[in-house]
Formats: C-alpha cells, structure tokens, sequence
C-alpha cells in the first residue's frame, strides 16, 4: 500500500506530528508513505523514520494555489498512489480539484482528516469531502455533522489522537540536571507549587482566564508558580497577557517559558495543569492526554474534546467553562492533598495508528 499525506508544513504542531506518526506506523507495518508539504523543521525526522517528502507548497491561503491543481493532478497520475489523505483545509482543496478529474477506476482513494473547529463556511467544508473522513474525536465528529449537514454521517470515522506511554510514562523521574538548570534559568519556582499552562499564546487559550485564576489562588496563597508554556505566532496578544497580569499585581507568579521540546519534564516537575479554553473548542487537546500519562492531574473547563478526554481518565478535573473560582478552589486542594487516581489512558497512539491503516484498508477493499 503507497499511502500520500499532504499538508501545508512540517514544522511544530498536532497536525504535523499526527502525519509523522501515521507515516512512521506505514513504514513499520511495510507499504511506502509519502508526505507532500512546503518543508520545516520535521522532515528530518520523517526521512529518519523512512517516509519520502516531497517539498510543494500548497497550503498557503491563497488563490494562486489553485494554479497547482493540474500539476498535482499530473503527480498523482505518475506516482500513483493508493491513498492520498489529507489534514488541511487549502491542501484538500488542491488535492480534492486534482483528484475528482481523474479516472474514478484508477485514482487514488481520497481520505480526508478534520483535526480542529474550522469556521463554517464554504472554504472548511472541503474537509467533509473525503471518500472517508476521520474525526479526531466524537466533538470533531460532532461539530462537522451538526455544521456540514451535507456530509454524510456514515462515512465519518472518529479516530482519536493518541500518545505514547513509553514517552510519557507515569511517575517519570527528573534528572537532577535538568531540575537545576530549570532553576536557574527560572529562580521564581524555588519551593513553590508549580502549575504547567500549554498551550499557544492566543485568544481562545484561555489565557486571560488564567490571569484571573491566579489573581483568585492569590487571595487564598501566595505558594505557587505558572509556568506558561509556549510563543505568540502572531506577537500581538502576549503584550495584551502581561498587561492583564500588571493589572492585577499578579507579575511574581508567572514565568513565560516559551516553546519548548521538554514538556515530559515539565508535566512531571508541575503539581497540576490547567486547560482553560472555553471559545473555540479543542479538537482533541493532546497535552491534556500527556499530563496525565505521567500522573500529573489536569484542571480544566469541560468544554470540546477536552470533556472527552478528561471524562475518561480525570473526571475529577472537570469545571464548568467560566468558573474562574472553582478552578483556583481545586488547585489549592490538590496542592494540600492526594489527587483522585488518574485513570488508565485509552488514547494511545498504537490504536490511532491501527485504526487509521485499517481505515486505509477498508476503503481499498471497497474499490
């Protein structure tokens, strides 16, 4: 089986790991994987696992890319894959005009993934145009069909993402090293509580909601730290965090980490962490999976995916979205005592893999 993923880019993201994962578990079980992207910092690693990458760039949101439709067509034709699967919405729209001008008796078959809550409106709804489509969680899977009425429901496949255990395991050790040079790079956490906040700097983050949650911790104790991991892609929303934290005397309590390749460490050295979003819903909401793959316990609003996920290993971390005091109730709770068992995780990335190649099969078998 010659399977081609494509996506705008290979650089940091969910998308762009769940396509490395697919291609790894494609090369393992034998067939050939291919990915087409503009390039970026993973294709390293995806030629080290043993796919092939094809560095095209068709997943700029722009018109002109539309001009590539016919030479991705002649690709196709001439590569002659069996799947080609695809995780974006400008890459599927290449893909889907180049696809559905080909011969029905020999092109590829067309898979597409929905890995987040696009807007409604005509551009997302490419993504309900695969032959098959998966669904990174039943709330992706509900978002499409309840917004996308046109897409049929019986070939929506929810398929969630999934961690490995090896990679995060539970009651993972700190080095020594790793501890103090955190230390000092960051003097703050010294014998403090610490909370772990992943995540992008955007809007629908929650980060403002976390500014509020520590100014309520405060009131209660003053033994705590935050440590915000990951950048502002845009640069314009950070300055309007750190204002929010002036405002409220909060500055002592919070170290800005930037993005970082060590989030195991950082999940196992936190005492809890927190996930706030209550706008635009999370897809799946992977690092919530992974911090409490090492035992650590999650808080957060029970809102998209993230009820999902939490519902299944960590119910005792749920709030409602908005409840700012509750969640600063809870932290300080866990900072005093035992937290509720963290339960076996049932995301695991073995399943997602099988799942996803027995999808490839089952739609090769129906041709």
């Amino acid at each position: 089986m010659k399977v081609v993923q494509v996506l705008p880019a290979l650089e940091l993201g969910g998308v762009e790991r769940g396509t490395l994962e697919v291609a790894k578990g494609l090369v393992d079980a034998g067939h050939e994987s291919v990915v087409v992207s503009a390039g970026g910092r993973l294709v390293a690693q995806l030629e080290h696992d043993g796919s092939r990458h094809v560095q095209w760039d068709i997943g700029r949101k722009s018109l002109l890319m539309l001009f590539q439709v016919r030479r991705f067509r002649a690709w196709l034709e001439q590569e002659q894959p069996d799947i080609v699967h695809v995780r974006s919405r400008m890459p599927a729209w290449v893909v889907w005009l180049a696809w559905r001008k080909m011969d029905p008796a020999t092109r590829p078959r067309f898979v597409t993934t929905l890995h987040g809550m696009h807007s409604v409106n005509r551009y997302s709804a490419i993504m309900g145009k695969g032959e098959r489509v998966i669904a990174v969680s039943e709330t992706a899977r509900d978002y499409l069909l309840t917004n996308f009425p046109e897409v049929d429901p019986a070939k929506v496949t929810v398929v969630h993402r999934g961690i490995d255990p090896a990679e995060f395991p539970r009651d993972y050790q700190l080095s020594a090293q790793w501890f103090e040079q955190l230390l000092t790079d960051y003097p703050g956490i010294k014998d403090k509580k610490l909370i772990c906040f992943p995540g992008r700097i955007t809007r629908w983050k929650g980060h403002l909601d976390l500014v509020k949650v520590v100014a309520a911790l405060a009131q209660q104790r003053q033994d705590f730290h935050v440590l915000v991991v990951g950048s502002d892609p845009k640069g314009k929303f950070l300055k309007e965090v750190q204002t929010a934290i002036s405002e409220v005397g909060a500055a002592e309590y919070f170290s800005f980490l930037g993005t970082r390749s060590d989030m195991k460490q950082l999940y196992a050295v936190s005492d809890v962490m927190l996930t706030l979003t209550s706008t635009t819903a999370e897809a799946f909401g992977r690092t919530v999976v992974e911090c409490l793959s090492v035992g650590t316990p999650v808080v957060g609003y029970a809102y998209g995916a993230v009820h999902e996920t939490l519902s299944a290993i960590y119910p005792a971390g749920k709030v409602e979205a908005g409840e700012v005091q509750t969640v600063a109730d809870k932290v300080s709770a866990l900072f005093d005592a035992e937290s509720e068992e963290v339960q076996q995780n049932p995301f695991v990335l073995s399943q997602m893999i099988a799942s996803t190649l027995a999808l490839y099969t089952q739609l090769l078998a129906e041709k």
